[in-house]
């Protein structure tokens, strides 16, 4: 039986302090940490490179969950997994070899994922489920931090389930990632969720450890 989890997102984190945030959320008790990769191509923004994932990884404890919304994500695989990542995330729209990137992930030893736009129908994913171990449903068009929930993903995470069972794939995870807060967590986790990713919704908060402990209180 698949584990609920949070996976609180470090683009909100304050990177003039970065350990100092990794260790509070660490102690709020976060399962994962996720790192929104993004190259000013695929996605409207500018974040991370493989020096900032490894910087990071010296000062966690906590698995890395990393998101790449990058132009040819083959080109970069083995510079993230070096530089530490435990989960690692391409998206289906960014790359016309989508089960090559994932056979290389899976290669070496780290766990494959593959996100969808909003846009993207579910149908995309049906050849390449032996090879996948994560599904990311984004919730808002990635690019950005901050944006609302779009309320449609309910609806889809709940296709997605239907979809997993039909295929026998229910041992996959199922991510959402964009718009999650406490007030609207329990629904997603109620559609199918397994991991969620928070980042304003955790930092933009007044307590933002006891938000996350909050929040993993929802999800049990």
């Amino acid at each position: 039986m698949k584990t609920k989890k949070i996976s609180p997102s470090l683009l909100s984190a304050d990177f003039s302090n970065i350990q100092k945030d990794i260790i509070m959320l660490e102690e709020g008790g976060a399962q994962l940490l996720h790192i929104d990769v993004m190259d000013g191509h695929f996605v409207p923004n500018i974040t991370f490179g493989p020096f900032i994932v490894k910087a990071i990884k010296r000062a966690a404890h906590t698995p890395l969950d990393v998101h790449l919304m990058i132009e040819n994500p083959g080109d970069y695989v083995d510079k993230f997994i070096d530089a530490g990542a435990d989960y690692l995330t391409i998206h289906m729209e960014s790359t016309p070899h989508v089960h090559r990137v994932l056979q290389k992930i899976k290669s070496r030893g780290v766990k494959a994922g593959i996100s969808l736009n909003p846009h993207t129908p579910i149908s995309m994913l049906e050849n390449i489920l032996p090879d996948i171990d994560l599904i990311l449903i984004m919730s808002v068009n990635p690019g950005f931090g901050g944006q609302s929930f779009i309320p449609n993903t309910i609806d889809k995470l709940k296709r997605l389930n239907l979809f997993l069972k039909n295929h026998n794939a229910e041992h996959i995870e199922i991510e959402v990632d964009g718009g999650v807060k406490l007030e609207n967590i329990k629904m997603i986790s109620d559609a199918g969720c397994d991991i969620v990713v928070s980042g304003s919704g955790i930092f933009n908060t007044d307590t933002p450890k006891e938000t996350l402990q909050k929040m993993i209180e929802v999800l049990k």
